[in-house]
């Protein structure tokens, strides 16, 4: 026997409605902060009725917790796209799409005028967009491959600390015309701070270039399931973003 009642909505169109509360929580957040943001507003901001956002969201820490999942999801897009072929060339490439996502970068500033409470999260979401297990093999791998010189080590330390002084340098961080010359600063000195100096075959370069975009496809996959994890409005979005 067939139930007749409310028919199931097209997941498409479920999607594309998360996204339009998505991008309506973005803006009120940047022009408001998130202390000051409240459901009614992103749902008069997105054309919804308020019900309809918790159909994807219980609370609104979980909207804002997918919200800052997608950006990093666009950010690690944008960072691939390029085709980086050099640890270097990889954190040039962070350093450019950062530049261009405000509410990352107030994550990784720990900016409580705009986030609240959400900066105390950033030891464990925003402190890199690189940080874990994963990047440890890839830079082992360029060590391997002669790309990276073995000592003093700590390259993905080293990294991440050439990336936030550059990202915290005062004025001009925002402008657009800054993005390129700060993305080509960051790449030029982590590689010349971590380059063995001997010049890599075609092979070997090939293979560095082929290792970087290997982390990279995989770090989006790992940063798409948890967005989409944060998507359905049936499982609970986890603290961590």
């Amino acid at each position: 026997m067939v139930k007749v009642g409310r028919p199931p909505q097209d997941p498409a169109r479920q999607l594309e409605r998360a996204h339009r509360i998505l991008d309506a929580t973005a803006e009120l957040v940047l022009r408001w902060g998130y202390g000051k943001t409240t459901i009614d507003d992103v749902a008069k901001r997105a054309g919804v009725a308020k019900g309809t956002i918790y159909l994807h969201w219980k609370t609104r820490d979980e909207l804002f917790a997918a919200l800052l999942r997608r950006e990093r999801v666009l950010m690690l897009a944008e960072v691939r796209q390029g085709a980086p072929a050099t640890l270097g060339e990889l954190y040039g490439g962070y350093a450019r799409a950062l530049l261009r996502r405000p509410l990352l970068q107030a994550l990784m500033r720990g900016d409580s005028d705009l986030l609240g409470k959400f900066t105390r999260q950033r030891q464990q979401a925003g402190q890199s967009p690189t940080m874990g297990a994963p990047l440890e093999a890839y830079v082992a791998e360029l060590v391997k491959l002669g790309a990276v010189r073995a000592e003093p080590g700590d390259h993905a330390m080293v990294a991440n600390a050439v990336l936030y002084g550059f990202l915290f340098v005062p004025d001009g961080l925002s402008r657009e015309e800054s993005a390129d010359r700060i993305a080509f600063l960051v790449a030029d000195t982590i590689d010349r701070t971590t380059s063995t100096g001997r010049p890599l075959s075609g092979d070997d370069a090939d293979a560095v270039a082929r290792a970087t975009l290997d982390f990279l496809a995989a770090a989006q996959e790992i940063a798409e399931q948890r967005l989409a994890a944060s998507m359905g409005g049936t499982q609970k979005a986890q603290r961590s973003v």
